[in-house]
């Protein structure tokens, strides 16, 4: 057991060892250690952008499935809200300001139906919203694990790993900022992936069983699909992990 002395302000790392001592901070978290809680660019890159948007249906779930990432672009335009370009000290002040506005827009805004969001900027508060949403510290953190410079993969396995998990992901912008929430009607799962040179992926999908709140133009130009009308499932990427109950063990563990 680790112990936090008394009358210290413990790190937000320090605070992940005392309350899961033997447990690894998910690399997916990592920026919540970063100084001055902020990067010098967007954590999610275009690149990136095709973890993020690829739906597909929970049939399309099965060994020698063959996916390539990137079957919407919808997703693009709602990672970020606004994409003006810097171009000196003055757009650059702005722009910091429009982040601050659009952080705090987002952050306060009404959730969706059947949806519980909180904004976190701190390990600590993240530590804390996931195990007072739970009510216990028996959870694990499951997060993907795909290469950068690879879009088409094969499925090898799919895992179940709970229904109704907490997604905490990245919100792409500087400062640090992950949206932490639950959608009720849900399924996760980790699949296995491989891609043609042979390395190995680990994809975090979620499921999604009621659609009836889902972006309807995302879905008909990637599914040709309504909201409401059939399950559809979509992955995580690197910048985001799950919170689900560990049945199975007495501390968390990451996948």
């Amino acid at each position: 057991m680790a112990f936090v002395s008394i009358g210290a302000i413990p790190s937000g790392e320090d605070y992940w060892k005392y309350v899961w001592p033997n447990t690894p901070l998910p690399e997916a978290f990592s920026d919540l250690l970063l100084p001055y809680g902020k990067t010098n660019s967007l954590p999610i890159r275009v690149k990136e952008l095709n973890q993020y948007s690829t739906l597909f249906f929970p049939h399309d779930l099965y060994p020698g499935k063959k996916i390539v990432l990137g079957n919407t672009q919808s997703v693009a335009k709602m990672v970020r809200p606004f994409t003006e370009p810097r171009q000196g000290v003055t757009d650059s002040i702005w722009l910091e300001n429009k982040e601050r506005q659009s952080l705090d827009d987002f952050c306060n805004s009404p959730t969706a139906k059947g949806e519980h969001k909180h904004c976190v900027s701190s390990l600590e508060s993240m530590i804390d919203h996931v195990i007072s949403h739970f009510r216990t510290s028996k959870i694990k953190a499951i997060s993907s694990t795909f290469d950068k410079n690879e879009d088409q993969y094969v499925v090898e396995e799919v895992k179940k790993v709970g229904d109704n998990a907490v997604m905490c992901h990245r919100l792409n912008f500087e400062k640090v900022v992950f949206n932490c929430h639950q959608v009720r009607e849900t399924t996760a799962y980790v699949v296995s992936l491989a891609a043609p040179d042979g390395s190995k992926a680990k994809a975090l999908t979620v499921c999604h069983h009621d659609t009836r709140g889902m972006n309807p133009e995302l879905l008909y130009e990637a599914l040709k699909v309504s909201p409401g009308t059939v399950s559809v499932c979509h992955f995580i990427g690197n910048k985001a992990a799950a919170w689900v109950p560990n049945y199975s063990v007495d501390r968390p563990c990451v996948i």
